[in-house]
């Protein structure tokens, strides 16, 4: 079972104020595995960064202003995630955004089966902080490298907070390093992890039931 870890950065909050995205970043996990396939792009959103986004994130509209329009990574960006389960940390947000990018060139909204981790995590933990940091927190995940929001590294972060949300024992993986010298040296003992084992086809039936049976929001079409 494929599914993509999803995140944006955006110029600001609302999308009624015509707030725009500046970064896309997808992981792609296969049985909870992250695969090599991954997608990310920087993108000029056509108006400035709001004040309060640039300290998020730290996008300059110098920076963001040679960097492609969403209309032409679109073809590329719907193509990856045909078919899959988004995992998002508050869908509602990201959703928004990025159907508006759709909407603006004429193009239908994301109908993919969504899991988001925000409503998730506060099912599991209800009067808790569940921002990912406290997730982070929480689950003994490494998150040093968050000195900024950024989409891959939060698509990182994400993906190890989701494999322990649904209970699943999280390997000890370095998601955006999986490259660490193997190709140089394919006798070094370069390990990603311990062991990985992998779900059952009943495991996961049940884990998919669960998902579908089990939580009050699921789907943001």
């Amino acid at each position: 079972m494929k599914e993509i870890v999803l995140d944006t950065e955006t110029t600001g909050i609302s999308v009624k104020e015509g707030h725009r995205i500046v970064e896309i970043g997808c992981i792609e996990l296969e049985n909870l595995i992250p695969t090599k396939n991954k997608f990310h792009c920087y993108l000029n959103p056509e108006r400035k960064v709001s004040e309060k986004a640039l300290e998020i994130h730290g996008y300059t509209d110098e920076f963001l202003i040679d960097k492609k329009k969403f209309n032409e990574v679109v073809e590329d960006f719907l193509s990856f995630i045909s078919g899959k389960r988004l995992i998002i940390h508050n869908a509602e947000f990201d959703l928004a955004h990025l159907n508006n990018e759709l909407r603006l060139i004429g193009k239908d909204k994301i109908n993919n089966e969504i899991i988001d981790t925000l409503s998730l995590s506060r099912e599991k933990f209800p009067g808790s902080s569940v921002s990912l940091d406290s997730l982070c927190k929480r689950y003994g995940i490494d998150n040093s490298r968050r000195k900024q929001h950024t989409a891959l590294i939060d698509c990182d972060l994400l993906a190890r907070v989701y494999i322990n949300l649904i209970d699943q024992k999280e390997p000890t993986l370095n998601f955006l390093e999986e490259n660490i010298k193997d190709s140089a040296n394919n006798t070094a003992n370069v390990s990603y992890y311990k062991k990985i084992v992998l779900p059952t086809k009943e495991e996961i039936e049940k884990h998919e039931n669960y998902l579908k049976n089990s939580l009050k929001k699921n789907y943001f079409n």
